[in-house]
């Protein structure tokens, strides 16, 4: 397979220091795939898995099903900065000295639904800037609380003399782990700030399944960057499967939508893997006012 005609995702161990745009940049000149993409940006301080979709795949960056997310992060209770972690400018400080057994009991509390402040320095936009541009300008945005989800949270280590520690969070997107440490501060009545930060889980994908910027740039230097990409359609496994004959494969290819009786199903508001009659992923169908159709393509034009 031509290089040009690669298309999937690259689970990618990006390395702190690195913005998820770099990555993207860094992939983009070794491949010299345009196409490409990746979903759930990490901050320059953190490392850890970045799915990073390539070719045809960076038209599913949005629309990945699975939005859970793992992290290990690092914390230091007793002082905060504008940026919520270590790399900021320190503008708040607290003598309350926090106990093992205080923090403990006090994190399940942020299982659940939760409403959260996100940063000021984030990605999020408002009124068509982004929040850390409005920061970087000295300016402040009144900040609506978001609702986010903390599937479950728990305390790795803590010393108690340094007041630093380590937390292992499962969430959904949209949670910010520095802002998730500040609120735990704040609950404890003293401030706090995130001091690393590895994502070891994101979008269906885990640190053993991602590849360093080195070894990519090795497959694709032997040619065999095809085989270490992994196939659009696993992003969408949460999703049931449907196989169309060879005239309606035709057919849905080029855009026509087919009857219930032609996909052999009764029509619901699902999502559907749709395969050519010779195996070709095609993309998500579904139905729209009881005919089927392409929800998102992903076939080769």
């Amino acid at each position: 397979m031509a290089q040009s005609k690669v298309s999937g995702v690259l689970p990618v161990y990006k390395p702190e220091g690195w913005t998820s745009f770099d990555v993207v940049a860094r992939i983009r000149s070794i491949t010299g795939i345009k196409k490409i993409g990746h979903g759930g940006t990490l901050d320059p301080m953190a490392s850890g898995v970045l799915p990073v979709f390539v070719g045809r795949a960076s038209r599913a960056c949005d629309i990945v099903p699975d939005n859970r997310k793992r992290y290990i992060a690092g914390f230091r209770l007793g002082e905060t900065s504008d940026t919520l972690d270590s790399t900021g400018t320190v503008t708040g400080t607290s003598q309350v000295r926090v106990t093992e057994e205080e923090l403990s009991a006090v994190l399940p509390e942020f299982v659940g639904k939760q409403m959260q402040i996100p940063p000021m320095y984030s990605a999020i936009k408002f009124d068509g800037k982004k929040l850390y541009e409005y920061a970087r300008e000295g300016k402040t945005v009144k900040l609506e609380a978001r609702p986010i989800v903390i599937d479950d949270i728990s305390l790795r280590a803590f010393d108690e003399k340094k007041q630093t520690g380590i937390i292992e969070i499962g969430c959904r997107k949209g949670t910010y782990v520095r802002a998730l440490i500040r609120d735990i501060a704040v609950r404890l009545g003293t401030v706090g700030l995130m001091t690393d930060l590895e994502r070891t889980f994101s979008g269906g994908f885990s640190l053993d399944d991602c590849y360093t910027l080195a070894e990519i740039n090795e497959a694709e230097n032997e040619g065999e960057l095809s085989q270490i990409v992994i196939p659009t359609d696993r992003i969408f496994e949460l999703y049931d499967s449907i196989k169309l004959g060879a005239y309606e494969t035709r057919l849905y290819k080029n855009g026509v939508r087919l009857r219930t009786e032609q996909v052999g199903m009764a029509e619901d508001e699902k999502l559907y893997r749709v395969y050519g009659f010779d195996g070709e992923f095609l993309g998500l169908g579904r139905f729209f006012f009881g005919q089927f159709g392409s929800y998102k393509n992903f076939f080769e034009v």
